[in-house]
């Protein structure tokens, strides 16, 4: 006794199948696609005043003045450095942890930064106080700042 199969689904030439295949083929290429132009569209300069731009709107002169302008850890150090007389190390070195884990490319700032932080502590409020706000920021470099200034 022979059963009867439909051959042509058992060897995946139906419809299906060909809708796979070309989901397969064309799924990526519209995912990388929409990929790039999202990534493009992006404010990656994190001034929400700025306007997005392609590439032929960016004059030479435009794009000369932008690389004179200051670094962004001379903007974070000063604001810092700014804090630190207003208020006093301890809120200055939250805000230096809090600006690192939100953007990890200041990672390799940070111990300069903190180090800056320490030896301004020291001008302002001297050794011994100084001293007391030190915490685990940066691999204790404000600790650092402070010791070397004491010396």
């Amino acid at each position: 006794m022979k059963h009867s199969t439909n051959q042509q689904t058992r060897r995946g030439r139906g419809p299906a199948r060909r809708i796979g295949r070309s989901l397969a083929l064309v799924l990526p290429v519209v995912l990388v696609l929409s990929g790039t132009l999202a990534v493009t569209r992006v404010n990656w300069s994190g001034n929400p005043s700025d306007s997005i731009l392609t590439a032929s709107d960016v004059s030479a002169a435009e794009v000369s003045s932008r690389t004179a302008s200051r670094a962004p850890e001379d903007v974070l150090r000063d604001r810092l450095l700014t804090e630190l007389q207003e208020k006093d190390p301890g809120v200055a070195l939250t805000h230096l942890q809090r600006a690192v884990n939100g953007r990890p490319s200041m990672a390799e700032h940070c111990v300069s930064i903190a180090r800056a932080l320490g030896r301004a502590a020291v001008q302002v409020y001297g050794p011994s106080r100084a001293q007391s706000y030190a915490r685990p920021v940066c691999d204790t470099s404000f600790a650092a700042g402070v010791a070397a200034t004491r010396s």
